[in-house]
């Protein structure tokens, strides 16, 4: 099973990659704005040899795992708390309800009005991205645990630390990851966009800066870094929930 639905899966990228290839030297795509694959691939290899692809890599995996940690940092403790005691949830829902609704490229450019063009703003504005669905997640998590468990738990004479280590952390493990996985992916989508605005090095920065220049076949080359990038931590993210997966199984 597993293995048919791998040879799928790779069906599908094979036959992107083909009709890739066969439609700009067809004539059905204009080549000027769509190369071929295999000459962005030369383009992908040679701005590897140079160095320059690894130096972008570098520069937005930084940005990106710094907003991506502090917003697990910051989101978990947070979800965990407004989950648990009502009367905090019922004095922060309306300032939730309001910037959640608030699109996150929206406020860029008030991230870089109030922190200038440097790091901290591209660190910040995928903090404030990647938080949300943990937050929300975690939120939902706490809340979503069986409440036959909760009572059992405190029958059984649990303290509340106790009680969250053994019931409610197991029970919102699931629902945290998926909030954690949907973040990985958004701090890398909201990186091109902060990387388009003042930086000098990263991802988002050569595809720009190739487009500006009309170097196809290098923007191409980092959209498709960026894509397997975001496809690599992906599948790290859903390792580790498996993981902790088998931790809630047995704690």
């Amino acid at each position: 099973m597993h293995l048919l639905k791998g040879l799928r899966r790779v069906a599908a990228i094979t036959l992107l990659a083909v009709v890739w290839e066969v439609l700009p030297r067809t004539g059905v795509v204009d080549r000027t704005f769509l190369p071929p694959l295999s000459e962005v691939l030369t383009a992908l290899a040679n701005l590897a040899a140079t160095g320059e692809l690894l130096d972008h890599t570098q520069a937005s995996l930084g940005r990106s795992l710094a907003g991506f940690g502090l917003a697990i940092a910051l989101a978990i403790p947070l979800g965990l708390l407004i989950g648990w005691y009502r009367p905090l949830a019922d004095f922060l829902n309306p300032l939730l309800e309001l910037f959640r609704n608030t699109a996150t490229l929206a406020l860029l450019p008030v991230f870089v009005l109030l922190l200038g063009l440097g790091e901290t703003s591209k660190i910040a504005i995928i903090l404030y991205a990647a938080a949300w669905p943990i937050l929300l997640n975690t939120i939902a998590g706490v809340r979503g645990v069986d409440p036959l468990l909760i009572k059992s738990a405190r029958s059984l004479g649990l303290p509340a630390h106790r009680l969250f280590q053994k019931v409610i952390l197991p029970a919102s493990v699931p629902t945290i990851f998926t909030g954690i996985r949907l973040a990985g992916a958004y701090s890398m989508l909201v990186l091109v966009a902060a990387e388009m605005v003042g930086a000098k090095a990263g991802l988002g920065y050569l595809i720009n800066y190739a487009q500006f220049n009309f170097r196809v076949h290098d923007m191409y080359a980092g959209i498709i870094t960026i894509s397997v990038l975001g496809l690599l931590f992906n599948v790290l993210l859903a390792s580790l929930e498996r993981r902790f997966s088998t931790w809630r199984a047995t704690s």
